[in-house]
């Protein structure tokens, strides 16, 4: 089975959709930020296929969000490390746990919980914006056109129509 590829569309979710490919990739992240760095134990945790797991930890590994280190030579083997680009993934987990807890549980059955080491309590990621601080709800973004938007899709009717509209 052939899948559509958004790498190469001029938008940031759908190119970082396309990275991760699907819901194993997220999951593979979230294990290596537990602590897990070895194949099988990936594997154990999720109960995934080798096969599978083995594609995963390929594809991110060639994006640059772990890194593959030998940890034995006879017989060769390796554990897979959080590169930078990979410990800054942890803001799109965090997000999804927030979401998570906020609309699929409530605060008696929510199953993980995060818990802030500097200042000592149990919290939720916010996105916020990084010049006032305040909380980011759609209702008070609109997207524009960036600078690496194509300009031949810019001058688009539908995709002017598109930034156009008001958020609803």
């Amino acid at each position: 089975m052939r899948r559509t590829s958004f790498a190469n569309w001029p938008c940031q979710i759908a190119t970082t959709v396309d990275m991760l490919g699907d819901w194993w990739t997220p999951l593979v992240l979230r294990e290596a930020f537990y602590g897990i760095s070895r194949f099988d134990e990936f594997q154990s945790a999720l109960g995934i296929a080798r096969n599978t797991l083995a594609e995963r930890l390929s594809r991110l590994v060639s994006e640059g969000l772990l890194e593959k280190v030998r940890y034995q030579s006879e017989p060769v083997r390796h554990e897979y490390r959080l590169t930078a680009k990979g410990k800054d993934f942890f803001s799109v987990l965090a997000a999804m746990a927030a979401w998570g807890d906020r609309w699929l549980y409530d605060s008696e059955t929510s199953p993980i919980t995060f818990h802030h080491q500097r200042c000592g309590h149990d919290t939720h990621a916010l996105v916020v914006c990084e010049r006032c601080g305040e909380k980011l709800a759609s209702d008070d973004v609109r997207f524009r056109i960036g600078p690496g938007y194509p300009e031949k899709l810019a001058n688009r009717p539908d995709i002017r129509e598109r930034f156009a509209r008001q958020p609803r």
